[in-house]
C-alpha cells in the first residue's frame, strides 16, 4: 500500500478542509511548492494537489500547481475543477502524471469514459460520499447516486483507479468509512485510495491490514504534525507477513 501526501491550495495558500466546507479552511502558513518538496526529501513519490479556488469556481491556483510539477520530483496529480476532456488533456500535457475528475463524473459520465479511453490510466475518479450519497461540485450538491452502484458505471473505462472520500470520517467513524471503503473495493476491479480518514498511524495499519485498497491519501494529519511522512511510508510499505490457514 502507498501512502500519498496532499496539499490542498485555496488563494496561493495550503488549507485543510473540515466536513468539505470551501468558506471555513484550515490555514497553514507554509510555501505550497517548498512543502511539496519537503514531503519528496521525506521519501514520498507523489503528491495530490487540490486546487480549491477551481472546484469553487472562484479562481485558479494553476501556476502554483504547476511550478510544484516543474521544481519537485514528485508525480503530482491534480485535482479540482477538472470537468473537461481538454483540461484533462492540458494538465496531462504540463507534466502532472494523474489527473482526477469528479463532479464531471456525476454530471457528464460519458466526458470521463471518453478522457479515460484517450488517456488511459492517467485518469482518477473521485468519489465523494456524505451520508451515503455521492456529492458533486465541491461538496455542496447531493446526488441520487449510491456510492457501489455510481462506481459500477466505470467499471469498464481505463481508469488508474478510485479515490474514495467519506466526507463523514470528519465525525469521526472511523468503522464506518473503513465500511464504506471496503464496499466500494468489492464492487469494482479498480484500485481503491482511501482519502479523508488518517488521522494516526494506527489509521493507515488498519487500511493496510484491511487489504482492500491500493493507498491513502493524507493530509491534515501531516500538516497537523500528527504524523511522520517518513513513519507513515514505512508502515504502509512494510511487508504482510502471511498467516497461518488453520482448518
Amino acid at each position: 500500500m502507498f501512502v500519498c501526501p496532499v496539499i490542498e491550495l485555496q488563494a496561493g495558500r495550503c488549507v485543510s478542509l473540515r466536513h468539505g466546507l470551501l468558506d471555513q479552511p484550515e490555514i497553514w502558513h507554509v510555501d505550497p511548492v517548498a512543502k511539496a518538496a519537503a514531503f519528496a526529501d521525506a521519501g514520498a513519490e507523489r503528491v495530490h494537489v487540490t486546487d480549491l479556488d477551481a472546484v469553487a469556481g472562484t479562481g485558479t491556483n494553476r501556476d502554483l500547481i504547476a511550478r510544484i510539477i516543474r521544481e519537485t520530483p514528485l508525480s503530482v496529480q491534480v485535482a479540482g475543477g477538472i470537468r473537461t476532456r481538454e483540461r484533462v488533456s492540458e494538465w496531462l500535457d504540463q507534466g502532472a502524471s494523474r489527473v482526477v475528475v469528479g463532479t464531471a463524473a456525476v454530471l457528464d459520465p460519458a466526458m470521463l469514459h471518453a478522457a479515460a479511453k484517450y488517456h488511459p490510466d492517467a485518469v482518477l475518479l473521485a468519489v465523494d460520499v456524505h451520508q451515503g450519497r455521492v456529492m458533486s461540485r465541491g461538496w455542496r450538491e447531493t446526488s441520487a447516486f449510491d456510492p457501489v452502484a455510481f462506481v459500477g458505471h466505470f467499471d469498464s473505462a481505463p481508469l488508474a483507479g478510485i479515490i474514495v472520500t467519506d466526507i463523514d470520517a470528519d465525525m469521526g467513524d472511523a468503522d464506518a468509512t473503513l465500511s464504506l471503503v471496503h464496499q466500494v473495493a468489492d464492487a469494482t476491479r479498480l484500485p481503491v485510495i482511501a482519502s479523508g480518514m488518517v488521522r494516526g498511524l494506527d489509521d493507515i495499519s488498519r487500511l493496510k491490514y484491511a487489504g482492500c485498497v491500493a493507498g491513502a491519501l493524507v493530509g491534515r494529519a501531516l500538516f497537523r504534525r500528527r504524523i511522520d511522512l517518513g513513519e507513515a511510508l514505512a508502515v504502509a510499505g512494510a511487508r504482510t507477513e502471511r498467516r497461518a490457514e488453520f482448518i
